[in-house]
């Protein structure tokens, strides 16, 4: 699944292109996504310009003069910055024709991303917690949402009415690099630990956005080039291999609906 990193890569990359364009052209070749495309998206989008572009949580965010659109990768969903008109792949769904000839082409094989549109606020976004690169997350912040929360922290960081933005692969890392076991109670970790967590979250994230994201089987950037963050991915899909700071072997744990891999020596 795409995570912010990946997601704030493909905004990074398509602002230049997108902002401040006309658009002048929607296809809309199979609307069953996560939520149903609305029938009349191309007379809603022709003729406007896009006017802001930004991210919340792992939703982009395109304003327009009247109305916006959320996107979401979902699982599998990829967006392309095509110079020309080009043969459309299968999985290629949704095109977007910009006046400077560029297009803006959403894959996604497993269709459990989303193209919303909105004159107002988006009610996907209300009940989001803060950003995790903001001010907003620390470890007192963190501390008071933990109280008498008896859940694996792991889960508790990846709640997006706690911190939005922090998946799988990023809440495993980032534990692994604040030493802490990603079973333990949220509700038994003391502060000083939640601060050090806090910066691990940041630090984590912050560079694999630098970097691109993961290079995980689907996520392709907005220039068609995949991530490079993996080959410096510390725990995650690394179970049974060496730990490469204490040299025992990884173990792997399920929580919840998910397998986490983490190291018995160094986080406790």
């Amino acid at each position: 699944m795409p995570e912010l990193p990946e997601v704030e890569t493909t905004l990074r990359g398509l602002r230049p292109w997108l902002l401040g364009s006309t658009i002048t052209e929607v296809q809309v070749r199979q609307p069953a996504l996560r939520w149903p495309v609305v029938k009349n998206l191309p007379d809603l989008l022709i003729g406007q310009v896009i006017v802001c572009m930004g991210r919340r949580a792992k939703y982009l965010l395109l304003k327009l003069q009247q109305g916006s659109l959320l996107i979401h990768l979902g699982m599998s969903g990829s967006l392309r910055l095509l110079l020309a008109d080009e043969i459309w792949r299968k999985h290629d769904h949704i095109e977007m024709v910009l006046h400077t000839g560029k297009r803006l082409r959403y894959h996604d094989p497993r269709r459990f991303g989303s193209w919303s549109w909105a004159t107002g606020d988006h009610y996907q976004l209300a009940k989001l917690g803060p950003e995790p690169l903001s001010k907003q997350l620390n470890g007192e912040y963190l501390y008071k949402k933990a109280r008498g929360r008896m859940v694996p922290v792991k889960n508790f960081i990846m709640s997006s009415d706690i911190v939005v933005g922090v998946g799988n692969i990023y809440a495993a890392e980032s534990l692994f690099s604040a030493g802490i076991r990603p079973d333990r109670s949220a509700g038994r970790i003391s502060l000083k630990r939640f601060c050090i967590l806090s910066e691990h979250i940041k630090n984590v994230l912050g560079s694999a956005i630098d970097q691109g994201g993961t290079t995980l089987r689907d996520f392709v950037d907005s220039s068609g080039e995949p991530g490079y963050f993996k080959q410096q991915l510390q725990v995650y899909g690394r179970h049974g291999k060496a730990c490469r700071v204490c040299n025992a072997a990884l173990k792997l744990q399920r929580l919840g609906q998910r397998s986490t891999v983490f190291c018995s020596r160094c986080q406790k």
